[in-house]
């Protein structure tokens, strides 16, 4: 299954737009892969470090959205057994996020996002001092923005909180992404709530430090620059996007971010 957006309706275009464009943030970050704690089971059950090397084993075939659902229930598996594990807190926030994303179903879309809030709170009451939670958090945040617009008007300030939060903690986490996702919430934010491009093209500028892999981070900072019409500057990033070779751990978002980077090409000519 091939993950894509899906069309804004009416009123609700700013926020589909805030949204969708909070998704290439997931084009851009897989799991981090810590150790999880060890846990005792009792003989015959799988340990709590099983079940979450599964679900991450099913959440590699994440373009066949099953799987994603699968490595869910894999994690919720873990988490009655370990209700306080960090590592399984971040993941279902994860996990969540991309279900709501590319689901089709808007009941599962809305149990998805608030799902990955919820485990997303978690994993910051756990571990306030790790970045993962407050990154994931901030995401469900942003993806329930694109499915009700009461949400992203509640959600903006939560969005940002989470992500200068993920700075403090790790600047470079994940290639620079908290500096995409504050970049693209200011380009996609209206001006009247806040949003300003110019600021968008500092936080992305800011991120290239870390972005040497990050195709997506590139392909959005091409897209800030002819927001502010540097479109010199805006065709430099794509060439970048286009000559990055790809993490193999992260083919299918780097090959959404080349589809992105074509399409904007097109706007350019």
């Amino acid at each position: 299954m091939q993950f894509s957006p899906k069309e804004p309706r009416g009123g609700r275009r700013n926020w589909f737009f805030l949204g969708y464009l909070l998704l290439l943030l997931f084009a851009a970050v897989s799991c981090r892969k810590e150790e999880p704690s060890t846990v005792v089971q009792p003989p015959g059950q799988r340990s709590v470090n099983e079940m979450i090397q599964e679900a991450e084993r099913l959440f590699a075939g994440r373009e066949d959205l099953s799987k994603v659902r699968q490595a869910i229930f894999e994690l919720k598996q873990a988490r009655a057994i370990e209700p306080s594990s960090y590592d399984v807190a971040w993941r279902l926030a994860k996990f969540d996020y991309c279900l709501g994303v590319h689901s089709q179903d808007t009941s599962e879309q809305d149990k998805a996002f608030r799902d990955g809030i919820e485990a997303g709170r978690l994993a910051v009451k756990l571990q306030d001092n790790k970045p993962d939670g407050h990154f994931w958090l901030g995401a469900n945040y942003g993806g329930r923005a694109e499915i009700s617009v009461l949400a992203g008007i509640v959600s903006i300030e939560d969005i940002k909180t989470e992500m200068q939060r993920v700075l403090q903690i790790d600047e470079g986490y994940q290639s620079g992404s908290a500096y995409m996702v504050l970049g693209q919430v200011y380009l996609a934010t209206p001006r009247l709530m806040g949003g300003n491009a110019q600021e968008a093209v500092d936080y992305l500028e800011k991120g290239l430090r870390f972005a040497a892999d990050n195709t997506p981070l590139h392909v959005r900072l091409a897209e800030a620059y002819l927001a502010v019409n540097r479109k010199d500057d805006a065709r430099k990033q794509l060439a970048v996007a286009l000559s990055i070779k790809p993490n193999p751990d992260y083919i299918p978002e780097h090959k959404h971010a080349v589809e992105q980077a074509h399409q904007l090409e097109e706007k350019l000519k």
